[in-house]
């Protein structure tokens, strides 16, 4: 953790004192599954694509002992996101094992992964715990949707995400923002297709804006430590992210502990091996993603 005295960690590049969230509790633990996914988004945040290993699989071994750490320090969820968490092997039984302890969230893109190992999954039903699935349903249309994720995958994973709701699961989906768009309006155009798959008209709908894919450098605004008191609140900084999350991450045989999910591709938010070391480390918010959790309250997390 050498750069966290480094001058371009703490401060912009106009040398003010960068802004930055020093973390207060572990209320989310996620887990990368790995970047191995059976689709090829263009947009993908993460740059996902079949084989791919920037991020490695977990194995139920490298999850162990930071569920047993995270149950410590009081952590109420347990999320999962990749690639495409099924396409790693060991995925069921991981939930299997978290589910003894608390609730967890899966993201999924619900088509062949998912559909393959339906009958594997299932059996979490009967878990002490909630299983509930984030289906990217990336716009309310087949047509548009399906030229970033292949043709058929709108049916696909609407038609896996009424099925998993019919099971009794809990589902929400995740969509993309459009620049200048009415949110509202966009996600009632939503209803018919939830309709017509036997899911409720008032299903969570979680959106996001462009996050750009992994390796980025957009030019967007430095946030400095007089914009996180100018701009937000006390309640605002408190409900970003990197205050009450983090994630863990396996690269080069060896699982470590990151600021958030969406800053994997920069090293400097590889934190520490473990979750207590990791919940002491200033979190600096010079990532281009942490302009869109600041400016527009950005969150993956459905935690209340």
């Amino acid at each position: 953790m050498l750069h966290l005295d480094r001058e371009d960690w703490v401060k912009t590049s106009d040398g003010d004192s960068r802004g930055y969230i020093q973390p207060q509790r572990l209320d989310e633990l996620w887990f990368h599954t790995g970047t191995n996914c059976n689709l090829r988004c263009p947009f993908c945040l993460e740059g996902s694509k079949p084989g791919d290993n920037r991020i490695s699989f977990l194995t139920l071994e490298d999850v162990r002992p930071f569920i047993t750490e995270a149950l410590e320090l009081g952590v109420k969820n347990f999320s999962f996101t990749g690639g495409e968490p099924f396409v790693n092997p060991d995925m069921v039984r991981i939930l299997d094992l978290a589910l003894t302890h608390r609730s967890c969230m899966v993201l999924s893109n619900a088509t062949e992964p998912l559909m393959n190992r339906i009958n594997e999954v299932l059996p979490l039903i009967n878990k002490p715990n909630d299983l509930s699935f984030r289906v990217s349903l990336d716009f309310p249309n087949p047509e548009k949707h399906d030229e970033g994720r292949g043709k058929g995958n709108f049916r696909r994973s609407l038609n896996t995400l009424g099925r998993l709701h019919s099971f009794g699961f809990h589902v929400s989906i995740a969509r993309l923002i459009a620049n200048g768009e009415d949110v509202e309006a966009v996600n009632r155009e939503y209803v018919p297709f939830f309709e017509s798959a036997g899911l409720p008209a008032d299903l969570r709908i979680v959106a996001f804006p462009d996050f750009f894919p992994p390796d980025s450098l957009p030019e967007i605004p430095q946030i400095t430590e007089n914009c996180m008191t100018s701009y937000l609140n006390a309640e605002q900084r408190d409900e970003m992210m990197c205050n009450f999350s983090k994630m863990i991450v396996k690269k080069n045989d060896r699982a470590g502990v990151y600021a958030c999910t969406l800053v994997d591709d920069d090293h400097d938010y590889d934190l520490a091996d473990t979750l207590k070391e990791s919940m002491e480390v200033r979190v600096m918010l010079k990532h281009h993603r942490c302009y869109s959790c600041f400016a527009y309250g950005a969150s993956c997390s459905e935690v209340s």
